[in-house]
């Protein structure tokens, strides 16, 4: 997020001074400081984006020798990235579609400060959002390549592996299994340098570390050597990721006899040596480690501050070993009430901490409130003298969306500190929630903007769905769905957020990611020497798209996929209303040996006209039929006279939405060639339905 206090770079396309000057104060009355510079020509734009760095153009959409437009298409040409907003006299929609097209953010009515200035902060969020992407991008590319040098460099012998196999290996992890050759360490399993009897219990550990996730976990094995000779050796464990894909690092070790030595030493080493709790130093590692767990995993955790009311005025009254003697009792008091599910540690003088994950901030609140409530009961006893105490707690959730370790802990903190706000009084006694929503400045990015977000994030999924040869044939078919995990982590389609009129590019690039994924997990399976044909939706976007296919033709070559082991699904509507794109199409398509399927047939005026334009190989008839079959003889004898036509016309045909068994019999004697449905398997995440059985 911006920081409050920097200083706006701000462009200024404005022929009238005055104007000019109230876009300044404006934006300085909204509590930005703003450096501006006001264009007056189209080399002095053009000097100003050679020689400084820029952080928003506001231009006027009126009559002027350098007009907005012209100012869009040179930044445009020196491809800067600065955020545009053109100031409009009304609102024109067709002027607002223009301008964005042309690189503009949106337009604003001049005379609409409340909403300028909302946009305003918006556009500068999302800038300084880009910026320290390309930072971290930046960084991350340099601490890969100090990554690998210190790997290679490193005397640890250090390998990754996936699925069992070899993927990196560096000089020490050779020397110490005899290999010369990192391409003859490559082809080996890991388990053919274990000795026999080792391999059992490597198995066992690889699936407790799958199951567990924990990094560093240890073994003792005994290592073969390339020439027979064998080590009893200890390796650990840790996820990590090589080339952008998963992997698992193990780490060789000579077996040592100080391991008890040196897990005491890290014992001592996280202890608060007064409370005999955790310290601050190891609670921010695993608070660290539970934001990057909630991240990757999807899960939910919260953490607890809690503060101790008036402690230095109570430390006044009895003392510095009697303040010693209460935070002790205490320790013990809240060691007790958490369990031990929960991690707890004391943060300073009068603060300690809990740690939940995973769990959710409501089960935290219950969980905290037993702990007050405890505190409050309790008769603490200092050298005879009974001592009240009380704590205010803030709680702060941990989600895929939390900030760093530090900031998330402030943010517990401020709830912690609001609790005294809240009840008005000094002493606390109570709990809060910190809600973000409390400390923004303006909502959430648009559903476009959530997309674009998810497909960064990793928050895509691809699930797969059988589709069945009714004439039990044994053919391996799917149809690839794709899923999009939304703010509360539930399962929706992102088809569903785009606007009815676009914009185009977004529907294309989720049509572009579930091929290429498809693409992936495919090539990956029909190596193990599966024949799996995938049946792939398209959106009107990709068939108008006319890169789409030369696009496809190198990803088809570089994953060395056959062109006929994918099937491209178009719906009847979107070939009906783009017919002249749909043919072009589709008869790219086949010059790849791809094939190609209608969906949602049935439903046109004349379905049948369609088929004379578009060369498909299959045809799903759409899933309103399948239940008025089970409802009307009529509605039977239509879905058979169909799939007779479409059978006739060399028309392979599939059946949807089949929940039950009664249906089957119905479908076989209409002579359907293929059916799909949930009866038969909702689809999954994995391609692992049995087409034996069938």
């Amino acid at each position: 997020m911006q920081k409050q206090n920097a200083t706006v770079h701000l462009l200024i396309l404005d022929p009238s001074q005055n104007d000019a000057e109230s876009l300044i104060s404006l934006l300085r009355n909204a509590g930005k400081a703003t450096r501006a510079h006001r264009i007056t020509s189209e080399e002095d734009l053009e000097e100003a984006l050679k020689n400084s760095n820029w952080d928003l153009l506001l231009a006027r959409d009126i009559e002027q020798e350098f007009a907005a437009d012209d100012a869009l298409a040179m930044i445009r040409r020196m491809d800067k990235d600065i955020p545009c907003l053109i100031l409009t006299e009304e609102e024109n929609r067709e002027r607002t579609v223009a301008v964005m097209k042309a690189g503009a953010q949106g337009t604003v009515q001049f005379d609409h400060n409340d909403l300028l200035i909302l946009k305003t902060k918006r556009e500068l969020v999302a800038l300084e959002d880009r910026r320290r992407r390309r930072a971290l991008e930046s960084h991350l590319r340099e601490a890969e390549q100090r990554c690998q040098l210190l790997l290679e460099s490193s005397k640890d012998a250090i390998a990754y592996i996936n699925d069992g196999m070899h993927i990196y290996a560096n000089q020490s992890y050779m020397e110490f299994l005899g290999y010369d050759d990192i391409d003859d360490l490559i082809c080996i399993p890991v388990l053919d340098t274990l000795t026999s009897e080792s391999q059992n219990d490597y198995k066992t550990f690889m699936k407790s570390f799958a199951e567990k996730g924990e990094d560093g976990m240890t073994m003792n094995c005994t290592t073969k050597r390339s020439d027979d000779h064998e080590l009893n050796v200890t390796m650990s464990v840790s996820a990590a990721t090589y080339d952008g894909e998963t992997c698992t690092q193990i780490v060789l070790q000579p077996e040592h006899s100080d391991a008890e030595l040196e897990e005491k030493l890290r014992e001592i080493s996280s202890q608060d040596l007064l409370t005999g709790l955790y310290n601050r130093q190891y609670l921010m590692t695993e608070l660290e480690q539970a934001i990057a767990k909630a991240g990757k995993n999807n899960e939910t955790g919260a953490f607890a501050y809690i503060a101790l009311d008036n402690f230095m005025t109570m430390k006044g009254q009895v003392g510095i070993s009697g303040a010693d003697l209460l935070l002790g009792d205490l320790a013990s008091l809240l060691k007790k009430e958490a369990g031990e599910d929960l991690m707890l540690a004391r943060l300073s003088d009068d603060a300690f901490g809990l740690l939940c994950l995973p769990c959710d901030e409501k089960s935290l609140t219950t969980r905290c409130e037993q702990v007050r409530k405890a505190v409050d009961e309790h008769l603490f006893d200092i050298n005879g003298r009974t001592v009240p105490l009380t704590v205010s707690i803030g709680i702060a959730s941990i989600t895929e969306n939390s900030p760093k370790a530090e900031e998330l802990m402030a943010r517990a903190h401020v709830a912690s500190s609001e609790v005294r706000k809240q009840e008005g009084q000094s002493q606390g006694n109570g709990i809060r929630v910190y809600n973000p929503a409390d400390y923004e400045t303006m909502d959430d990015s648009s559903s476009i903007e959530t997309i674009l977000k998810a497909l960064d994030e990793d928050r895509f999924r691809l699930l797969f769905q059988p589709i069945i040869n009714l004439r039990g044939e044994g053919e391996e078919q799917y149809e690839a769905f794709v899923r999009m995990l939304d703010k509360d982590e539930n399962e929706v389609s992102p088809y569903d957020f785009l606007p009815p009129m676009g914009p185009s590019d977004t529907a294309i690039k989720i049509d572009r990611w579930v091929v290429l994924q498809t693409i992936k997990q495919l090539s990956s399976h029909r190596s193990k020497g599966n024949d799996t044909h995938i049946f792939l939706n398209v959106t009107a976007e990709t068939l108008q798209d006319k890169t789409f296919t030369p696009w496809l033709s190198v990803a088809l070559k570089a994953a060395r996929l056959p062109g006929d082991s994918l099937i491209f699904q178009i719906r009847e509507g979107d070939a009906n209303n783009y017919m002249k794109q749909a043919k072009e199409f589709t008869k790219a398509l086949h010059q790849l040996h791809c094939k190609v399927s209608i969906a949602q047939f049935g439903c046109a005026l004349n379905p049948f006209n369609t088929l004379k334009h578009i060369d498909t190989d299959y045809v799903k008839i759409d899933g309103s039929f399948t239940e008025e079959v089970q409802k009307s003889d009529e509605a039977k004898e239509q879905v058979k006279e169909m799939v007779k036509s479409l059978q006739s016309a060399g028309k392979l045909t599939i059946i949807p939405l089949v929940e039950n068994a009664s249906v089957l019999a119905t479908l076989w004697q209409a002579g359907v060639n293929y059916i799909q449905g949930y009866y038969l398997q909702a689809p999954a995440p994995e391609m692992n339905y049995d087409f034996g059985d069938n």
